[in-house]
């Protein structure tokens, strides 16, 4: 069975990219259809489990590829509903980039300052606020005691969780049962349907094709327990698409949708971020935490894992120096990631190569009540390229559930590595100082290098040849196509970049009223923040 309708936008994905223009389009007057590829689940519906079938499994979408695997979300609201909350602002530097190809990567009209109005607009809607010490966990503590003990700053990071309502559940990856995590679910979203935006859960975008001045969207309807079933399917013709599915989904859509719409820039599918993402595991010793730090856990407490809080709480960011080297600056962020795939990756401290099974990790497993994660957030050098796109969706699914394997390939450069090899070294320097733990990176040789904040691989810029996008997010050569998530960023921002995402998506929707308006859309901008 196939359906046929039209609209005048098609958003494709619901995640701070798709959500924000879906919520200002549709408040503006047009009307506004948003393509989501999986489920639709709210408070009630998000378990504290890590079974198959359970939230945790139905919302994630974890894609192999040839040396980067990529976490990212799959339902509605996307990442803000996996996300960890965590909300900084790129650092100054980050706009002035060159990388390899030793020229500014992003649009000579982005920088820190114009983007500033944008990011204060995110951070209202949302809103954002910054954490006190007295919010932060134990494992946020411990760690900024062990930053303050090597000479070290650290702070509490910014995020999107009303902290009074938080209850330290620690299921946040799971998404947020109390609505304490402040994901799109409770802004953008119902804002956006009260405004008469559609939002379609379980529809997978295909193609786009051109049809005169419109589009012709391709979905295939997903069935809601076995992913690699698609009973039906569609197409709905728009004056307008905005493709927000993401690094990892957004340029696969557009390689299956090159000869319908008759060429693409070739920067579409190329250099793909990792955002630089790294995690050690530290394996405490509680003893001379004890002694060197003056902190102990309350030992009758419930679940006493250092990771047990609100995400990732503190960061250290003096290494986020614009007078340092590219390649040369990160932030290193105290968070928590849960047993199943960190379990496997994470690596036994001293071993002689890396041990994902045997005795030792055995004994390493037995700890994990003294574990601390440090996220590690570098400048990767853009490697990432994506091959022949699957005959349907981003990734051949392997599992009725969340996993895939997908055409992304990446081989890290040496400057890449270098950035790699020093925020190691600096973990290492902060946590094993007077015998604090032991530290130990997670491989690579499993499934390569992996990222839960994909960017890059549909670039804005000013460059045609290395951007796919205008610096107001229109896909070249493609007028009324325009991108607005994660693939739009240039490059790594050494934080983490949901802000980012947020802040270029408000900041690309005047520009997206302008192109509606210029095809006979009714839109008006201008409508309150939400909430």
């Amino acid at each position: 069975m196939s359906v046929e309708e039209e609209t005048d936008v098609v958003v494709v994905g619901s995640g701070f990219g798709g959500a924000i223009p879906a919520y200002h389009l549709a408040a503006g007057g047009a009307r506004v259809v948003v393509l989501e590829r999986g489920p639709w689940l709210d408070s009630d519906d998000f378990e504290h489990d890590f079974l198959l079938g359970s939230s945790y499994t139905r919302i994630f979408d974890f894609v192999v590829g040839d040396g980067m695997s990529v976490l990212g979300g799959n339902c509605v609201g996307g990442g803000s509903v996996v996300y960890f909350a965590a909300m900084p602002r790129a650092p100054r530097f980050v706009f002035e980039r060159q990388g390899s190809l030793a020229r500014r990567l992003w649009p000579s009209d982005v920088t820190r300052d114009s983007l500033e109005p944008w990011y204060d607009r995110v951070a209202e809607a949302l809103p954002v606020t910054t954490q006190t010490w007295n919010d932060v966990s134990y494992a946020g503590g411990l760690w900024g005691a062990a930053c303050r003990h090597a000479g070290r700053t650290a702070n509490p990071t910014p995020v999107a969780i009303d902290t009074g309502t938080c209850t330290n559940c620690n299921w946040m990856m799971a998404g947020c049962r109390f609505d304490a995590k402040r994901s799109l679910l409770t802004n953008y979203l119902p804002a956006a349907v009260a405004h008469g935006a559609e939002i379609r859960p379980l529809h997978e975008v295909q193609k786009l094709v051109r049809d005169g001045d419109r589009f012709r969207v391709h979905y295939d309807l997903v069935d809601g327990e076995d992913y690699r079933v698609h009973p039906e399917r569609g197409v709905i013709t728009a004056k307008l698409v905005v493709l927000a599915a993401g690094a990892g989904a957004t340029p696969v859509i557009l390689q299956r949708s090159e000869a319908a719409l008759g060429g693409l820039p070739s920067a579409v599918g190329r250099y793909f971020s990792g955002n630089g993402e790294r995690l050690n595991t530290a394996v405490i010793d509680e003893d001379r935490v004890r002694e060197v730090l003056g902190l102990s856990r309350d030992a009758e407490t419930a679940y006493r894992a250092n990771q047990i809080g609100k995400g990732p709480t503190v960061a250290a960011w003096d290494r986020l120096d614009a007078e340092r080297p590219e390649f040369t600056r990160y932030s290193l962020e105290q968070l928590y990631f849960p047993p199943g795939l960190g379990t496997i990756l994470a690596q036994v401290p001293g071993a002689r190569s890396p041990t994902w099974f045997g005795l030792h990790k055995k004994e390493m497993l037995e700890r994990w009540q003294s574990w601390l994660t440090i996220f590690l957030m570098t400048e990767d050098d853009n490697e990432g390229v994506f091959g022949a796109p699957p005959e349907t969706g981003n990734a051949y699914r392997i599992s009725q559930q969340m996993l895939g394997r997908g055409s992304l390939r990446y081989e890290p450069t040496a400057n890449t590595k270098r950035g790699w090899d020093l925020a190691d070294a600096d973990v290492k320097n902060i946590l094993e100082r007077d015998g604090l733990a032991k530290v130990a990176p997670w491989t690579n040789d499993v499934v390569g290098a992996y990222t839960v904040h994909p960017l890059a691989s549909c670039r804005l810029g000013d460059d045609p040849e290395t951007s796919a996008l205008t610096s107001g997010h229109e896909l070249r050569g493609q007028p009324g196509i325009f991108v607005t998530d994660g693939s739009a960023v240039p490059a790594a921002l050494t934080v983490n970049p949901a802000m980012t995402i947020a802040a270029l998506a408000e900041r690309a929707v005047p520009g997206l009223v302008d192109a509606a308006r210029a095809r006979d859309i009714p839109v008006t901008y201008g409508a309150p923040l939400p909430g």
